[in-house]
């Protein structure tokens, strides 16, 4: 039997350092800027809820607030009190830095998946135990009357139960202590939860500062394929490094290259993308490639609904989206199609079919929808 500290960290992406590990956040200077305001006003809210899709950095964030909170000296009133801080960076050396790395700071409590019963996997959400046990913990006063910090990653994890053990922290919040709850689906909280946070809502990051963090975070790109990556990835730092970890771009490049042989798409070139699915590739594999296959679809209902295609990330794609795609009705073609590809992707997944073959499937169901638009 596994034991609970060997099982993955679920708010790891793997391959890449964890959040608490990553001294620099890149973008999202506006969010940082007004937790700083709200810190300097002496009135900051004990609950804030940070918000926006997956990879954007949110969990970077959190522990850079929780760093600048547990590092930041307490208020001193009279003449030689220092001057409000201008940044929430705290140096990479500073024993606080240290303990969070090390999961070690007594006034920092962090919540998230945990383990089973057996201690042989993680759990599908946050238990009502984790947040009683969270509760717990911060009953106890702080050992030194100082400044607590607790990031719960992520927020909309938690199941009913947990929720609304949550909430009641938020009603009756301990003093000194800061809860950082992150949302990637901040509609799933109860919204009673929402209103007792105050949100930081995170940005897409533009193609520089998503090149920069990709470095950062250890990944190697090529300066000419920055606009192209961070257009497929959405501005979002951790699916670009999925993507880069999966080879995607190149994919992506192949898919499209593929597709405008439409109508004589070569088949031995399908078969061929489809074999990057298979079971010896590991399951990684199928989620890019099916990831890929909805982002051509997706890009094919934009174009049409716009009847401009988006900015292109391959050779070619602009003039196939609009060819495949030129007007609302094609559009509405393209996103039915995705909703039942996605529907069928999950459908395969959880019967454990043949990942290359339901690849090769959805790419004939392409090829057979636009067909079916050029003789409309």
């Amino acid at each position: 039997m596994a034991e609970a500290e060997d099982l993955p960290e679920p708010d790891r992406l793997e391959g890449a350092p964890h959040p608490r590990e990553t001294a620099r956040l890149f973008g999202h200077e506006a969010a940082q800027a007004d937790f700083l305001a709200a810190f300097n006003s002496g009135r900051m809210h004990h609950g804030w809820l940070i918000t926006g899709p997956r990879g954007l950095g949110k969990a970077t964030l959190a522990w850079k607030i929780a760093r600048f909170l547990l590092a930041t000296p307490e208020d001193e009133d009279g003449l030689f009190a220092p001057p409000p801080p201008t940044t929430l960076d705290i140096p990479d050396d500073h024993p606080t830095a240290h303990r969070l790395r090390a999961l070690a700071d007594p006034n920092f409590r962090l919540v998230r998946r945990s383990s089973n019963d057996k201690g042989d996997r993680l759990r599908a959400v946050i238990g009502v135990e984790d947040i009683r046990l969270l509760k717990e913990r911060l009953a106890l006063s702080s050992a030194d009357g100082r400044r607590r910090a607790v990031i719960v990653d992520a927020a909309d994890e938690m199941n009913p139960q947990a929720a609304n053990a949550l909430l009641k922290l938020l009603e009756e919040p301990p003093a000194k202590v800061t809860l950082l709850l992150i949302a990637h689906q901040p509609a799933k909280l109860l919204p009673t939860i929402r209103s007792r946070c105050r949100m930081l809502r995170l940005r897409p990051l533009n193609p520089q500062d998503l090149a920069d963090a990709l470095t950062a975070a250890g990944a190697e790109i090529a300066p000419d394929d920055r606009l192209a990556l961070a257009e497929l990835a959405g501005g979002s730092v951790g699916e670009a490094f999925r993507l880069c970890a999966q080879d995607g771009l190149a994919k992506y490049r192949a898919l499209i290259a593929l597709l405008s042989g439409h109508p004589r798409m070569d088949r031995a070139r399908m078969i061929a993308f489809a074999e990057t699915a298979s079971t010896r590739a590991g399951p990684e594999a199928f989620e890019t490639a099916a990831t890929l296959i909805d982002l051509v679809l997706s890009r094919l209902a934009l174009t049409g609904t716009r009847q401009a295609a988006p900015p292109q990330a391959a050779p070619g794609e602009s003039a196939l989206l609009s060819r495949l795609s030129p007007d609302p009705s094609a559009a509405r073609a393209w996103a039915d199609l995705a909703q039942s590809l996605g529907s069928r992707a999950r459908q395969g997944r959880s019967v454990n079919l043949d990942p290359a073959g339901l690849i090769l499937d959805m790419l004939l169901r392409l090829d057979e929808t636009a067909s079916a638009l050029a003789r409309v």
